[in-house]
């Protein structure tokens, strides 16, 4: 048999034959069902039917091993999407797992997590009240700065003024970088305490969703 498909009568023993030969000769046989719902045998799938997955059988008619048929580019593309999506979800749902792990295995009541929370929080609150005090003090010395160089050129509109010192214009010059820096660090530190206080209501809530699936549990 030299590259043939067949379908209707016959088709068993043809097969049969076909795997025999094909057997011998190191070839294979398929068996594919086209889109109208036709089973065909062959050793070889025609162009028009390569995009039907296909069984390989052996000598007896009997299927060992599977061919997926040819994909368009854009089947090829979807179905990568769909790996991706599952490979997505399959490591949410790992991850999730974990995380209910070590919160079970890290609090044993509500109440130790919400006093953790406190804790912590407490701890952002000094560090935002430390650094708001000294951002008031820096400005005050600035203020106090920038009345001094008010006497001065370029500040003075003065034009018989003399002209700032080099020390006084560092000084605002780093009183102001001092004041923009310690901002910054205001803001981040008041992020950390929403995203800290976020977690842990998370945190709470899930403790809860987990402490009454073990409660329905027999």
């Amino acid at each position: 048999m030299s590259g043939k498909w067949l379908i209707g009568a016959g088709i068993l023993a043809a097969l049969m034959a076909s795997a025999s030969v094909a057997g011998a000769e190191g070839r294979k046989v398929y068996r594919w069902v086209d889109e109208d719902g036709v089973v065909h045998y062959g050793d070889l799938v025609p162009p028009e039917q390569a995009r039907n997955d296909r069984e390989i059988l052996n000598e007896y008619g009997v299927p060992i091993d599977h061919e997926e048929g040819a994909r368009t580019p854009e089947e090829l593309k979807q179905e990568a999407e769909a790996r991706r999506l599952a490979e997505e979800a399959r490591l949410a749902e790992q991850q999730a797992r974990a995380r209910d792990e070590i919160l079970l295995d890290t609090y044993l009541s509500l109440e130790e997590i919400e006093s953790l929370r406190d804790q912590r929080t407490a701890l952002l609150d000094s560090q935002i009240a430390l650094t708001k005090s000294y951002l008031d003090s820096l400005r005050t010395k600035l203020g106090k700065l920038q009345a001094h160089a008010s006497r001065f050129r370029p500040y003075s509109s003065d034009p018989k003024a003399p002209p700032i010192n080099q020390n006084l214009a560092n000084e605002l010059s780093d009183t102001l970088d001092s004041i923009i820096r310690y901002e910054k660090e205001l803001e981040r530190t008041r992020a950390r305490k929403q995203e800290l206080t976020a977690k842990f209501a998370a945190d709470m809530d899930r403790f809860r969703e987990l402490q009454s699936e073990a409660d329905k549990q027999p």
